[in-house]
């Protein structure tokens, strides 16, 4: 009995937080909104890793035979928390610079670098939004809650996802982005639809779900049908803020 106790509490001691609870901290501690934007704080992260660090390590100890355990909303939360949480560790190993287009070589973009440790093998932010999250989950909402760390991404939750809030914080996701003028809008004077670039380069994800990129929108933003649709420019800025 002692024994089967014994394992119960090692198990529970070292089974994955599903709260996320660490990089729900980091978020609350180093992120700001104003005017529907949220910065996040870098050179503060930088100075103090610790728990930041010991996040990442829990990420890259997690085993695939206890990962194929999770629900499907533990995984996708996992998932997104894993691509912005590393997205964050890419900025910081190249702080400071002015975009994460900055990082990387002529013939690699940032999001093809395989520095992700997970599963015994290295894996680079290209492969989870598109190889896996995209391929995996019928869900376009990722597409405002993964983070490129540039002020023309959907601005990053203050709140770490997790499975038990998850269709809740994908639903405030897309509120922020589609509601943030600088990003999508619509304009009554020249009755032009104004939309991010992210409709255009993933508008099939949500054809497939919701029969048109504009009736999703259409949730969000009202206006006529004979509106006029044009793309705003993607601003590729970090998405930096100061303490």
């Amino acid at each position: 009995m002692k024994i089967i106790l014994l394992l119960a509490m090692s198990f529970s001691l070292f089974a994955f937080d599903h709260n996320h609870s660490e990089w729900n901290d980091i978020l609350k501690t180093n992120t700001s909104v104003s005017d529907k934007q949220t910065s996040f704080h870098y050179e503060s992260l930088k100075n103090n890793q610790t728990k930041f660090d010991s996040y990442l390590n829990s990420i890259e100890n997690l085993s695939k035979k206890e990962f194929k355990k999770f629900s499907k909303d533990e995984k996708l939360a996992f998932w997104i928390n894993v691509y912005n949480a590393y997205t964050v560790k890419l900025i910081l190993n190249n702080y400071p610079l002015k975009s994460i287009k900055k990082i990387g070589g002529w013939f690699s973009s940032p999001w093809k670098i395989k520095f992700i440790k997970l599963f015994g093998k290295k894996i680079s932010l290209d492969m989870i939004e598109h190889q896996i999250i995209r391929k995996k989950f019928n869900e376009p909402r990722i597409h405002f809650a993964v983070n490129c760390a540039s002020i023309g991404c959907p601005s990053l939750l203050t709140e770490a996802f997790v499975a038990k809030n998850l269709n809740e914080q994908l639903d405030k996701a897309a509120i922020n982005f589609l509601n943030n003028p600088m990003k999508n809008k619509y304009d009554s004077k020249t009755n032009t639809l104004f939309l991010s670039k992210i409709f255009d380069w993933y508008g099939n994800d949500f054809n497939k779900k919701h029969g048109s990129y504009l009736e999703f929108v259409k949730k969000y933003i009202k206006y006529p049908k004979d509106v006029k649709q044009k793309w705003l420019d993607y601003n590729w800025n970090l998405n930096e803020g100061k303490k």
